[in-house]
Order: structure tokens, then C-alpha cells, then sequence
């Protein structure tokens, strides 16, 4: 009994310590579980089994590879310095890819067209640079034997990216299985990656050797880089790029669902509330944010995490099997975050307003527009929530215009973060 009960405390303690994963391992995980279960489904999906999403499978790609370039300036097809212009080209790319998931049968060719060029030329382009430069794997294979793994990881992903851009621009030259099988293979990589580059950063205390592996914590604090106008360095930590992509997200939709609502083009809310679930299974992965607050990055919150987004994933690739989960899902999170949200906003306030200090301190207007901007953001989640619960309450147009004032409360948030950051 005695070793049973030490047995339980320390897997206790290991699921609460703190998981320091970097945003590249983290992003690195849900395209391998995305990889991992498209490989696993389109077993199904060949027999007829299981119906199939292209739109929202290509779409939810492209939106993965726009987080990338918006907080690490890694593009499909080489490693850039993070500015301004280069985060605009990542909205962009994400704003493509949040329609293909919004709006089935409209970008399909084109969405599936940049996605293999992407993985084609991309996973081409680095590979050749892995075997081709004196820094990378010529060096690595003769440093240490996690480097050689290191090798040996970004090899498979690369070779396997290429294979599978080659298999998305041509579809006939395989079958579903054989697709299925590449797909699972590369998911495997992904993960295999992952644990060399948390492995490497363990070690070493320094970046991935690749040097393309940016910390949250040093974007946090890096001094921007001269430059003009768009070509400056984006000084956006990953929690406020993260929430310009909510952002973004949430005004394109409420914008889209107006023609939605008359009838004008068709809408997939499995697209739809897929893409939400992995977003914000990035957050807690990478920041230790959930709807309902911000937490310790622990192992359950990880292990959480990877569930959402395995939710968030088949619920695009797959529609009509998880749509009515996810919708409770989503709803409770934002009704419960939100009421959580202002209670923890008000409740030290209120404190102060029964035992008022001898001198009262004066907010600082900012810190008041942001409390204000928060609060709204709160409120406006609760009603988000309330309409996943209960759609039949409120009217289309209302649903939109909820979407649209969270997205534009998400810019104003940003917006006061950055300026309190500055100052």
C-alpha cells in the first residue's frame, strides 16, 4: 500500500510540473496528431465509411503554417526575419484558410494548390539545405547523438513533406491507402522532431541548432530591429499574435455568416468550430492559456490540450461526427470563462470599495480602457457561448454582429497590451 500511494503522489507531482515547451515544439505536435489522424481516418474514408471535408482539412493546414510565419517568421519555404510585412503575409495566408474552413466548395482547388506547393517546394527547399549546409546536418552528425537525431528527424520530415506536396498536386498517382500511410508516416516525424528540438533545447539551454527555434520568453523581451515601415521588426509577443489571429478569426466569421444567413453560400460550422478547438489548443500548449483562464503549463494541461486539438481536427476533416460535442463545448467554455473572467476582475475591486485605502490610487487611463476592453471582451464570450447552447435564441444577424464586436474587442485588447508593454 505503502509503494502504491508513493507510485500515485509522484505521478501526481509529474502531471502538475511545468512543461516548457517552445511554441515550434508545440505547433510541431498538432501537425502531428493532424497528420496522425488524417492518415488514420482516410482508411475509413476510402471505404465510404466516414465522409470527407477537402476545404476544411486544407484550409485548417494553412491556418497551422500561418501561426508559424506570424510568431516565429517561419514560412513553408524559408526562415525569415518576423517583421511587420512578413506577419501580414501570415494573416493573410490564415485568412485563406479560415474561408476554405468556413465556406465548403469555394477554394478548394486553390486551397489544395498552395498546400502542395507549400509541402513540395518547402520540404525540397529545407531539405536540401539540411544535407547541402556546413552548419546543419555535416555538423550535427559528428557533434553529439541527439544532433544525429535531430539529422535523421528533419530528414524524414522534409523528404516525407516533399512526397506528400507531389501526392497533393497530383491526387491520382496514389491510392487513399497509400496516402494514408505516407500521411501516418509523416505524422510520426513530426513527433519524432519534436522530442529531438525539446531534447536539443533541454541540453544545450540555447535555440534548436537550426537556429529558427525562438522562444516565447526572448520574443517577449527582444528589441526591434531597425527598418522601414512594414520591413521593422514585429515586436508582438506570442500571446498577442495569438490573439490578433482570434481576432481575425472571429470578424471574418461573423462577417461571412450575413450571406450565410441570406442564403447567398453555403457554411460548415464542423470548419467552423474545429478550427476554434485547435486554436486554442495552440494557446495551451504554448501559453498555458485556456478559455477559462491562464494555468500552469503542466503535463494534464498539455495531455489536455492534444485532446482538444485531436477534437478540433476531425471535426474538419471529418464533418457531422463531433459537431454537436464541440458546440456544448464551446459554448460552456465561454459562458464559464467569461463569468470566471469578471468575477476575478471585480471581486478585488469591490474589496476596495468597502475598505477604501487612506489615499486612494489613481488608475492609470490605459489600465482603466483595458479593464474596460477585457470586461466587454467577457461579456460579449458569455453571449457567444449562450448562442452555441442555444442557437434558435437569437437571430443570425445578431450571432454576426456578436462575432464581429469579439474580433474588433480583440484588436482594441491588443492594442492597449502592446501600448502598457511599451510602457
Amino acid at each position: 500500500m505503502a509503494s502504491d500511494d508513493q507510485d500515485g503522489q509522484s505521478a501526481s507531482s509529474k502531471t502538475g510540473e511545468e512543461v516548457d515547451l517552445t511554441l515550434e515544439v508545440a505547433i510541431l505536435i498538432i501537425l502531428g496528431v493532424f497528420m496522425l489522424l488524417f492518415g488514420l481516418l482516410l482508411f475509413k474514408i476510402h471505404r465510404g465509411d466516414l465522409p470527407y471535408a477537402p476545404d476544411s482539412t486544407y484550409g485548417l493546414f494553412l491556418v497551422i503554417v500561418s501561426l508559424q510565419i506570424i510568431t516565429m517568421g517561419k514560412t513553408p519555404f524559408l526562415d525569415l526575419r518576423r517583421s511587420w510585412m512578413v506577419v501580414i503575409i501570415g494573416i493573410v495566408t490564415a485568412i485563406l484558410g479560415m474561408y476554405a474552413c468556413f465556406i465548403p466548395g469555394s477554394l478548394t482547388t486553390p486551397a489544395r494548390m498552395l498546400v502542395g506547393i507549400m509541402l513540395l517546394v518547402g520540404g525540397a527547399a529545407h531539405l536540401i539545405q539540411l544535407i547541402t549546409s556546413e552548419e546543419m546536418a555535416k555538423k550535427w552528425m559528428k557533434t553529439s547523438r541527439i544532433l544525429q537525431h535531430l539529422t535523421a528527424a528533419c530528414g524524414l520530415v522534409y523528404l516525407m513533406s516533399a512526397i506528400l506536396g507531389i501526392v497533393t498536386l497530383l491526387p491520382g498517382i496514389t491510392t487513399d491507402p497509400q496516402t494514408a500511410v505516407l500521411l501516418i508516416i509523416y505524422g510520426i516525424g513530426f513527433f519524432y522532431l519534436s522530442w529531438c528540438i525539446q531534447k536539443v533545447n533541454r541540453l544545450y539551454s540555447l535555440r534548436d541548432p537550426r537556429s529558427t527555434t525562438k522562444d516565447q520568453r526572448s520574443q517577449e523581451h527582444r528589441r526591434p530591429r531597425g527598418g522601414f515601415g512594414f520591413f521593422r521588426d514585429a515586436t508582438l509577443p506570442l500571446s498577442h499574435a495569438i490573439t490578433i489571429l482570434v481576432g481575425v478569426l472571429l470578424t471574418l466569421l461573423g462577417l461571412l455568416l450575413v450571406p450565410v444567413n441570406l442564403g447567398l453560400i453555403p457554411f460548415s460550422p464542423d470548419g467552423q468550430l474545429g478550427l476554434l478547438l485547435v486554436i486554442i489548443a495552440v494557446q495551451m500548449l504554448a501559453i498555458g492559456e485556456t478559455p477559462i483562464g491562464q494555468y500552469r503549463r503542466s503535463l494534464l494541461l498539455i495531455i489536455i490540450g492534444i485532446v482538444f486539438a485531436a477534437a478540433g481536427i476531425v471535426s474538419c476533416i471529418v464533418p457531422g461526427i463531433l459537431t454537436g460535442v464541440i458546440q456544448i463545448m464551446v459554448g460552456l467554455l465561454n459562458i464559464i470563462g467569461g463569468a470566471l473572467l469578471i468575477t476575478k476582475r471585480f471581486i478585488p475591486i469591490l474589496h476596495e470599495m468597502r475598505n477604501p485605502p487612506a489615499e486612494p490610487v489613481a488608475l492609470d487611463p490605459i489600465i482603466k480602457r483595458l479593464l474596460i476592453t477585457q470586461t466587454a471582451i467577457n461579456i460579449v464570450g458569455i453571449c457567444f457561448g449562450i448562442t452555441m447552447l442555444v442557437p434558435s435564441l437569437v437571430s443570425g444577424p445578431v450571432i454576426a454582429g456578436v462575432l464581429v464586436a469579439n474580433g474588433l474587442l480583440l484588436f482594441v485588447l491588443t492594442y492597449y497590451l502592446q501600448k502598457m508593454r511599451d510602457m
